[in-house]
């Protein structure tokens, strides 16, 4: 059927994947970082020029790897805004990230409405920092001179295909990174041009919203553009995750998201409901606590192997450690709701204080914390037939040892591949043929529960019980 690309812009870098159309074989790849300076104290800057993105795109596809290309999709970062004026230019630079600045903007977005209950019903999400509904909100707080000069709202992939495609007067996005704005209603369809007015004090422009398998335009090359869509929707499109599957991330904080039949809405604001790049829907939970339990457990133990050498030694522990529990909540908690809490050591007993017992603590309580933002999702409702694991530490012995059993499921693990460019090809195939194209899923190593499950379900029940006594009633038992 012909070759096909994608293109992740992430928050560092632009990865690009040339794949055959019909099988989705990946033939060639290019790389380059953003140019982008560190930001004053360290970390990532929350403000972007978005030529930085073109600059790295450039690069990445250098050296002929676009040639024989026949259509192009789009991923980029979550929750980029790029807010415009009335000719196209860029009002000031991108707010990216989770942008601390917007902390008491969400706050002010929530008195405004009236509660979290009103935002839940209204977008399927309560405004958080990082969204580009809340960053808005401080744009006009802080920055009212730009604020009025705001004609027309995008986000990073909606920007990237418009530059694509020359700048054409039409301007346009997808169902699964207009859901991230907290302005577009995955339950409707729609958008709710009157939060855009309640967070900016006047109204702006938005981009038309495509379906799943429509095309953005066509470069006068008679390149095809897909929809794009956000990081996270291209990233399960690669996998191949369907209705069943769930995808676990282990990031320093993580998140569970599984493929769904409706958008769900939930006034506590635990459950993020997004749209998904194929028309399904993905709910969404957070923690703030995942892989930064095992470092800082790692650096309490003094351990210079890292992570491995924690993995190695929590296997010498059995399972419930001892009957030692760590709550994870080290950065206070999302799920369950505890912004203020830290984390606790309990059972701590003469024949418990050895290190290994103390490793194998960490990793049950980093993945009950998870199988506890799981079980939000199964107690709405979502089918939760298998786990998908991604991110580095999905590699170690004792997470992959120890998540079936939490989590009651099969677990997967998917080989290590640039999923979110990978479906952002697919999404480019799709537009091109006008046919979902049906390429094989990732290559996964695939662990069961087995005859471990009842150990599991004690190990988790022992958790429960100390969660309940330090926390009580912090969300109802699964």
């Amino acid at each position: 059927m012909g070759i096909v690309a994608g293109l992740d812009s992430s928050p560092d870098f632009t990865r690009i994947v040339v794949c055959d159309a019909d099988t989705g074989a990946v033939l060639r790849q290019g790389y380059a970082p953003h140019p982008l300076e560190t930001a004053e104290g360290g970390g990532r800057p929350s403000d972007v020029d978005p030529q930085a993105w073109l600059l790295s795109l450039g690069e990445a596809a250098g050296g002929g790897l676009l040639e024989g290309v026949q259509a192009i999709g789009v991923s980029a970062q979550a929750n980029a805004l790029v807010p415009l004026d009335g000719q196209g230019n860029t009002v000031r630079p991108a707010l990216v990230g989770a942008d601390k600045r917007a902390q008491v903007a969400a706050a002010d977005l929530i008195d405004r409405l009236g509660s979290r209950e009103a935002w839940a019903e209204a977008v399927g999400c309560v405004p958080q920092a990082a969204q580009p509904v809340t960053k808005l909100r401080w744009l006009a707080r802080s920055e009212p001179e730009n604020a009025r000069h705001v004609a027309f709202l995008m986000q990073a992939h909606d920007w990237l295909v418009w530059q694509l495609l020359g700048r054409p007067a039409r301007r346009t996005t997808d169902r699964g990174g207009a859901s991230g704005t907290g302005y577009w209603s995955a339950a409707t369809g729609s958008w709710r041009p009157d939060l855009v007015e309640l967070a900016l004090g006047q109204r702006a422009a938005l981009p038309e919203v495509l379906g799943p398998g429509d095309a953005a335009g066509t470069t006068p090359e008679g390149l095809i553009i897909s929809a794009g869509t956000g990081e996270t929707m291209a990233a399960a499109f690669g996998l191949g995750v369907s209705p069943g599957d769930a995808v676990v991330s282990l990031g320093a904080s993580g998140s569970v998201m599984a493929v769904h039949h409706e958008a769900l809405v939930d006034s506590s604001g635990s459950i993020t409901s997004l749209a998904d790049a194929t028309g399904m829907h993905l709910p969404v939970v957070h923690t703030l606590n995942a892989v930064r339990t095992l470092r800082g457990t790692a650096e309490m133990l003094g351990l210079d192997g890292g992570l491995d050498e924690l993995s190695e030694l929590a296997m010498k522990s059995t399972p419930g450690a001892h009957g030692l529990v760590l709550l994870p909540y080290l950065e206070g908690e999302k799920t369950p709701n505890l912004p203020h809490t830290a984390g606790t050591l309990s059972g701590l007993r003469r024949e418990s204080m050895k290190p290994e017992h103390l490793a194998r603590a960490a990793f049950e309580g980093m993945l009950c914390g998870l199988a506890d933002a799981l079980d939000v999702l199964r107690g709405r409702g979502v089918e939760v037939r298998r786990v998908f694991l991604l991110g580095a530490a999905a590699e170690l012995h004792a997470v992959q040892a120890v998540a079936p059993m939490l989590f009651g499921t099969q677990v997967v693990v998917p080989q290590p591949a640039d999923y979110a460019a990978i479906g952002a090809a697919r999404q480019a195939a799709w537009a091109m043929s006008g046919q979902l194209p049906m390429w094989q899923g990732a290559a996964t190593q695939v662990f069961e529960a087995g005859e471990e499950l009842p150990v599991g379900q004690a190990v988790r029940q022992q958790f429960r019980a100390v969660r309940e006594q330090i926390h009580p009633g912090a969300f109802a038992q699964p």
